[in-house]
C-alpha cells in the first residue's frame, strides 16, 4: 500500500505540471519576441556569432518552414482546435509519467505563443537564425522539445516498462 500512495502523489504531480510549464513557455516566448521586435527592424539580421548565429526578424504567416502561408483562416482554426485538444489532453489524460505531461506543457505553451502572435500581428514572429536552419523562435523550440519527450517515452520508457513487466511475470 505505501507504494500506491507515493504513486498517486507522482501521478497527481504529473497532471499538474503541464499548465505551469505551458505558462512559463508562453511568458518566455512572448518576452523574447517583444525584445526581438524592439531591437530589430523586420528583415534585419544582426550577427551574434557571425556566420553561426544571427538575430533575424521575420514574420511567418505559415507553419514550420513557412509551409501553408496562404492558408490564413483555415490554419488559424486548425491551430485553435489543436490548442484545445492539447489542453483537454493535459487535463484529462489518465495519470502518466511526468515527462508526458511536461511534453504536453511544452507543446501547449509553444502553440499558445505562436497563436498569440497570429492574433496580435497576423503572423508568427521568428528571430533565432542559426544559418543552417530556417529562422525560428522559442515557441518552436518548446514544441520540438515537447514532441521529443513524447518520442523518448514512447520508444525508451514504454519499452523499459514492458521489459520490467515481463521480468516480473
Amino acid at each position: 500500500m505505501p507504494g500506491r500512495r507515493g504513486e498517486k502523489k507522482t501521478r497527481g504531480l504529473s497532471r499538474r505540471v503541464f499548465l505551469p510549464v505551458a505558462g512559463v513557455v508562453l511568458a518566455l516566448d512572448q518576452i523574447t519576441k517583444y525584445l526581438a521586435v524592439s531591437l530589430l527592424v523586420s528583415g534585419e539580421s544582426r550577427p551574434v556569432f557571425p556566420g553561426a548565429f544571427h538575430l533575424t526578424l521575420i514574420q511567418n504567416q505559415g507553419i514550420a518552414f513557412g509551409l501553408f502561408h496562404d492558408s490564413g483562416a483555415v490554419l488559424f482554426a486548425l491551430i485553435t482546435v489543436s490548442i484545445a485538444v492539447l489542453a483537454l489532453l493535459g487535463l484529462g489524460t489518465a495519470p502518466a509519467r511526468l515527462l508526458t505531461h511536461a511534453g504536453i506543457g511544452l507543446i501547449l505553451g509553444g502553440a499558445l505563443g505562436n497563436w498569440v502572435d497570429r492574433i496580435r500581428v497576423g503572423a508568427v514572429i521568428d528571430f533565432l537564425d542559426f544559418r543552417v536552419w530556417p529562422v525560428f523562435n522559442l515557441a518552436d523550440s518548446a514544441i520540438t522539445l515537447g514532441v521529443g519527450l513524447f518520442l523518448w517515452e514512447l520508444v525508451f520508457l514504454k519499452k523499459a516498462g514492458a521489459e520490467r513487466s515481463s521480468h516480473a511475470a
